[in-house]
């Protein structure tokens, strides 16, 4: 099995604690998504915030919905660690990767935050038979968070 791995990082126009409240939330993290894609939320996360959550904790199934509308994945959710207000590392399984490991680090830099996104993750069968399949998800994860991070910068202040 062949990792692929993207690494993101930006600085954020608002504190630290202004930047966690925003991205560990479903509301958070659906808003730098946005247009491209939704998350759904599971059941036992509803309402919730990271800080509703013990880690390794699963915490379910969310559908990946491609405009907010039409399902292309999944992302079966377990936050391994937490870090309050600093760090969280998700591990999941994804139909389309497995493993989906996700961590955000949050770094103050003033009164500005410093986000860095570190993904890693692998293409499954059958997909992962496919030449070049690899490369082609590596593309796809650094656009989306390229994405994510002009979003958080825009919704919080760049």
């Amino acid at each position: 099995m062949t990792f692929e791995r993207v690494v993101r990082t930006s600085l954020v126009d608002a504190p630290v604690a202004a930047v966690w409240a925003a991205v560990t939330t479903p509301a958070g993290f659906n808003a730098e998504l946005w247009p491209y894609l939704r998350m759904t939320v599971p059941r036992p996360f509803r309402g919730a915030t990271i800080a509703d959550v013990t880690p390794g904790m699963h915490i379910g199934r969310s559908v990946l919905l491609l405009f907010g509308v039409l399902p292309i994945d999944y992302d079966d959710i377990t936050i391994a660690e937490i870090d309050e207000g600093r760090r969280f590392r998700e591990e999941s399984a994804m139909l389309s990767m497995r493993p989906w490991i996700h961590e955000r680090a949050l770094r103050p830099v003033g009164d500005r935050t410093e986000v860095t996104d570190t993904l890693t993750f692998a293409p499954r069968p059958p997909l992962a038979l496919v030449p070049g399949a690899g490369a082609v998800l590596r593309g796809i994860v650094a656009a989306l968070f390229r994405h994510r991070h002009r979003r958080l910068g825009s919704l919080l202040g760049a």
